[in-house]
């Protein structure tokens, strides 16, 4: 999958940006089109793509016959929220029930009212819903009414997603390792498992939300910075968190904190 959000919206991590990537010589960053051009055309037969304006673009591989559930890849898209989903949950029948959706949704169907119920009226906080989900699992929400950005990696590593800086500082979001070594030259990393990130509230730990993220240097073999890992700080703590209340929402988690 391949999810490109413009730098406005979705305020990407400034640690991500390697200066590495900006000398002269060094391998540069490439235009989120050109890294679009080259997902889709690694992949001419299978691959479907959305582009929203100026803001995001959404691309993904349509699975074939052969996809196991723990591989499996899905794309949905409902009242303006579109999901990208990598991987399965072992407990969608109990979710799919508590949230009052049929039995024949899958998970990304689940994610994106998940995701609509939390930022409308829901009462539960955001990592909490979050951590409750068993699985290897990876996916990426943009709701693009509101034009945000919603992103998160199970913490049992049986699902790998990477992001990344582009030229003009859009935020890159793959599976792919190679896509986004390409596209973001030295300024990428691994999303960090079990972790959460929103364009508005910044990245968190779900399973940890009360500590804060702290940006590492990351450097490859020839000793050049490239972009940051992102480790939990166990000796810092956030002031607070929204946990009840009507106004506890997927959107506004970072402004409490």
């Amino acid at each position: 999958m391949l999810a490109i959000f413009h730098k406005a919206f979705a305020n990407p991590p400034e640690e991500l940006n390697s200066p590495a990537s900006h000398k002269k010589g060094s391998e540069q960053p490439k235009l989120p089109e050109e890294t679009l051009q080259e997902f889709l055309s690694a992949h001419p037969d299978n691959t479907f793509s959305m582009t929203f304006a100026q803001s995001a673009v959404l691309a993904y591989v349509k699975p074939d016959h052969v996809t196991t559930l723990r591989h499996q890849r899905l794309f949905c898209g409902f009242d303006d929220i579109y999901c990208l989903f990598l991987g399965s949950l072992n407990n969608l029948c109990s979710q799919l029930k508590q949230y009052g959706l049929a039995k024949g949704a899958n998970e990304a169907m689940f994610v994106i009212e998940a995701y609509r119920t939390l930022r409308d009226r829901g009462p539960y906080p955001a990592d909490q819903v979050i951590k409750d989900l068993e699985g290897s699992f990876a996916f990426v929400v943009y709701d693009s009414k509101a034009g945000k950005v919603f992103t998160a990696l199970g913490s049992d590593g049986g699902v790998k997603l990477y992001w990344g800086i582009a030229a003009d500082g859009s935020v890159v979001i793959s599976d792919d390792l190679e896509v986004i070594k390409a596209g973001c030259a030295k300024s990428f990393a691994p999303f960090p498992k079990g972790c959460m990130f929103h364009s508005q509230g910044g990245l968190m730990n779900f399973e940890h939300p009360m500590h804060k993220m702290r940006a590492m240097p990351r450097v490859d073999s020839e000793g050049v910075v490239c972009g940051a890992n992102f480790k939990l700080d166990v000796y810092s703590r956030v002031n607070s968190i929204p946990r009840v209340g009507s106004q506890t929402n997927w959107n506004e988690w970072g402004t409490q904190c």
